[in-house]
């Protein structure tokens, strides 16, 4: 059987390295630079990042050393149906959920972080596509995550559920947290070229089917979140 870890873009730290413009309502990379790609140095920045990328090599090294068929996945940010969001994980669930039950939210910085957003079904395709391959993608890692084409900063999020959803949140700014990265976008080519897989659901149709789920089962979720 093949083990695949769903590891995190946090092991590349804060992307100091990484020179960054301040635009009007998001960050951008400088430089036309479009993602992040695995070469990139890791940098365990914090907690959560060391023990993500302790695992991550854990992983790669049984691979390396005793040929146990493994991949690692460094995602993005993961969003669809049956998230159940809270503050410290899962934002883009928690901030349609806080929506929806009237409950505020902190924001941790300006808003104009970026992340690229990947639906679920297809992360699950890319496992399925990995699992489909393993003889020949063992040992490998790949970055993750919708790509350029699928990112949102914060505010932007915040005018997307207002404008097309009709759901507004109370928020207030609270100081960045140590580690977070100001944007992080997946370079997806190695994925795209291994493993012939590509996104196929794009954000605003995806948080559309998101914001369906849980306006369906927003009584059952009432227990958790009232």
């Amino acid at each position: 059987p093949a083990l695949l870890y769903a590891s995190t873009n946090k092991v590349y730290g804060g992307l100091e390295h990484m020179a960054v413009e301040e635009k009007e309502k998001r960050y951008a990379f400088a430089g036309g630079v479009q993602g992040v790609p695995e070469t990139v140095p890791l940098d365990f920045h914090s907690p959560y990042g060391c023990s993500k990328g302790a695992a991550d090599q854990y992983v790669r090294d049984y691979a390396r050393l005793y040929d146990l068929k493994t991949v690692v996945f460094r995602q993005s940010c993961i969003y669809g149906p049956h998230q159940m969001g809270i503050e410290d994980q899962g934002w883009v669930a928690w901030f349609l959920i806080a929506g929806l039950f009237k409950h505020p939210v902190q924001i941790y910085g300006n808003g104009k972080q970026v992340r690229d957003l990947l639906y679920v079904d297809d992360l699950v395709s890319c496992y399925e596509r990995a699992i489909e391959k393993i003889d020949t993608v063992s040992g490998h890692i790949f970055n993750l995550g919708g790509g350029h084409r699928n990112t949102l900063s914060l505010i932007e999020f915040l005018d997307l559920l207002k404008q097309e959803h009709g759901i507004e949140l109370s928020y207030t700014f609270a100081e960045t947290r140590p580690g977070d990265q100001p944007i992080f976008i997946s370079d997806n080519t190695a994925a795209m070229q291994t493993l012939r897989w590509q996104p196929q659901t794009d954000v605003r149709s995806g948080i559309g089917n998101l914001v369906a789920w849980l306006k369906n089962t927003k009584n059952d979720l009432a227990a958790f979140y009232e």
